[in-house]
């Protein structure tokens, strides 16, 4: 029965994915649009896109409309993850070594379907994915197993293997005389990265992601591991294909060298300073703070706060896959405890990530024009950020996959 009931509930989101009425009329308590809340709006839908929002005394709904009331809800843009891992699952359940090394392809492409799915439910209607630790270009069939309704899912953007100094990744643990698959493609050297750089664009990578650092100091401590020089050559090459570049960059001299070759967004951050933070909003490079893995000390506390007073752009992305698919919620909500406002929190992870992932001209508002990914939750997130823990509406693309 067990069984029986899964296979029917699959059944039942597939078919949402199905084409949506024509005209939906949302009738919630309240909107946030991606920058401010408003009381007493109403939403239409026509298609898969927004045809407007506004006062509801303004606003009638059109003639034939299915209307979808959503009493004591704030409906808000669906939310944006801006860094995550599908193809991996918590650490606590299997190490990434083995993850990497001893889990089939197929094994880690059939659980990222369910992370996939979950993660829609969850209210996430858009991911980036940086990196498939080993899962090759897995992740561009998932994408388009998305986008076909195959399977359901957010939006996906992907960096497909992500881009390593020679002998800084892993997994580690074997022989030394052993050569090792990594879980990301190693390069050296300008014309390697060059290389490597287009390679993964042709393979279907809408972003790239490149190591800017690593743990391969003489202790294992992280430390930078390509040039300014190297990091440059990437960043062009992706640029000029239409593309930005991500950067692993924990230490603040490989948070320095990718702000100075030009990268889009660095991620994690973990040693930041003032200084660094104050190049990064004046070489307009976004951070992905990432504080739902690692410590939450005091050390850290400090970062986010000096990135915080530096008006550097911060982006909602939580590194989810090192801790369960569907909890990326959790990102926010520890945005809010390490100082920024619930406002700030939301549209960090809506117009904000939508903007810097380049995708403003689709989703992170509700705003006419731009798909219907749609969530609503009960109460006013803009007081408590952990209403977002349990989203009661979804839908993408005019779709409903969750709700009424």
């Amino acid at each position: 029965m067990k069984h029986l009931a899964l296979l029917l509930f699959s059944a039942a989101l597939l078919a949402a994915q199905t084409p949506p009425p024509a005209v939906v009329v949302l009738k919630p308590a309240r909107v946030f649009d991606g920058v401010a809340l408003y009381e007493n709006w109403i939403v239409v839908v026509r298609g898969e896109r927004l045809e407007s929002a506004g006062p509801a005394a303004g606003l009638p709904a059109p003639a034939g409309a299915k209307v979808i009331d959503l009493p004591g809800a704030t409906l808000l843009p669906g939310l944006i993850e801006a860094h995550s891992h599908m193809l991996l699952h918590p650490y606590n359940e299997t190490t990434w070594n083995d993850q990497v090394a001893r889990e089939p392809l197929a094994l880690r492409v059939a659980r990222a379907t369910n992370h996939l799915r979950v993660t829609l439910l969850a209210g996430f209607t858009t991911v980036r994915d940086l990196g498939t630790e080993g899962a090759g270009y897995a992740d561009v069939g998932l994408k388009q197993a998305v986008e076909q309704n195959i399977i359901p899912g957010p939006r996906m953007l992907v960096a497909t293997r992500a881009i390593v100094a020679t002998g800084t990744y892993g997994p580690r643990g074997f022989a030394p005389e052993w050569t090792v698959p990594q879980g990301a493609e190693e390069a050296s050297g300008v014309d390697e990265l060059i290389r490597v750089t287009r390679d993964q664009i042709s393979r279907g990578a809408d972003w790239v992601k490149v190591y800017a650092d690593y743990r391969w100091g003489a202790h294992r401590e992280a430390a930078p591991t390509f040039s300014i020089e190297e990091l440059k050559a990437i960043v062009e090459t992706a640029r000029s294909s239409g593309r930005g570049v991500s950067a692993h960059a924990a230490t603040a001299e490989g948070m320095r060298r990718a702000t100075l070759a030009g990268v889009e967004t660095i991620e994690h951050g973990n040693e930041g300073t003032a200084d660094i933070f104050k190049l990064m909003k004046e070489r307009g490079v976004a951070f992905v703070p990432t504080l739902s893995v690692g410590n939450r000390d005091t050390a850290r506390r400090a970062m986010f706060k000096a990135a915080l007073e530096s008006g550097v752009t911060i982006v909602s992305g939580s590194d989810v896959g090192v801790f369960p698919h569907g909890t990326e919620a959790l990102e926010l909500q520890l945005l809010v405890d390490f100082g920024m406002t619930p406002t700030a929190a939301l549209t960090a992870a809506t117009a904000t990530a939508a903007r810097v992932l380049h995708l403003e001209k689709d989703v992170g508002r509700v705003q006419p024009g731009l798909f219907a990914d749609l969530i609503a939750v009960d109460g006013d997130p803009t007081r408590d950020i952990g209403t977002l823990r349990n989203a009661a509406f979804v839908m993408k693309g005019g779709a409903v996959v969750k709700g009424p």
